[in-house]
């Protein structure tokens, strides 16, 4: 069985509340849920949100929606994942984030392939597919040992950081993309981001609601002024941030033990 565990919350440190924002009087988050329900290999999407009570807005969004919702560790991102995961003993599980608006139900369906067919461990999309459309699939044993072995801060937050750093002890793969689209950023963590999915749905999603980054593309050849909305951001801001405390926590371990 293939999971889809969509994470979100409420408390984003530079977009706070984004996952509720409204793109054509829907939640951001409700466009998401509908894209991806279009996918032909997952079996289950689930949101997994935090307990924290900035949280139970998203709780009754899914419920209203008729989405499986589950509820755990605010900060630890890696054992509120494994937690919902393990509720439905999946054999692999496909990593989502709540910030994907534009995501591409193709191309998650082609990653989820490549993974099965290669008997991977992990895999993740490469560098080339834009910001935004990013997917990571990931073995339910791998992710046990993540969440048994991970300990740093980017190993908390970042869910496959531990797996994706170990590829003598896990098979990670890498689904590519036939083009390098590396240059657009389609996803959602500055006000800017916002401003062009914004747009970029009012220019497709009346004629075609389940409109594929092809579309995105050709609308973009068209309107090239599109793309400068959001070009100054660099890509995997959160992640340099957490690999930034990673150094500090590491610092303060290493203090820690000489003072014995």
């Amino acid at each position: 069985m293939i999971l889809a565990i969509l994470q979100a919350r409420f408390s984003s440190s530079r977009l706070p509340g984004k996952v509720l924002k409204t793109i054509l009087g829907k939640e951001m988050l409700l466009h998401q849920i509908e894209r991806l329900q279009y996918s032909k290999m997952i079996d289950k999407l689930v949101v997994a949100t935090s307990e924290d009570s900035s949280d139970d807005a998203i709780e009754r969004l899914c419920q209203d929606n008729n989405v499986e919702v589950f509820r755990g560790d605010l900060n630890n991102v890696l054992d509120r994942f494994y937690q919902c995961a393990i509720q439905y003993n999946p054999d692999y599980v496909v990593r989502l984030t709540g910030d994907c608006p534009l995501t591409d139900w193709q191309v998650i369906d082609q990653t989820i392939q490549y993974c099965l067919k290669g008997d991977f461990d992990y895999v993740t999309t490469s560098s080339k597919f834009p910001d935004g459309l990013d997917v990571g699939v990931v073995a339910m044993p791998a992710l046990k040992s993540a969440w048994e072995g991970g300990a740093l801060p980017s190993e908390m937050e970042h869910v496959t950081q531990y797996i994706s750093k170990k590829p003598n002890q896990f098979n990670n793969g890498v689904f590519n993309s036939s083009k390098n689209l590396s240059h657009l950023r389609l996803t959602v963590d500055e006000p800017e981001d916002f401003v062009l999915v914004g747009k970029i749905y009012q220019s497709l999603y009346e004629n075609n609601p389940l409109f594929l980054i092809q579309d995105i593309l050709d609308l973009l050849r068209n309107k090239p002024e599109l793309i400068k909305i959001n070009d100054k951001f660099a890509r995997n801001e959160g992640l340099l941030e957490s690999l930034k405390v990673d150094k500090e926590y590491l610092k303060k371990c290493i203090k820690n033990q000489s003072n014995y």
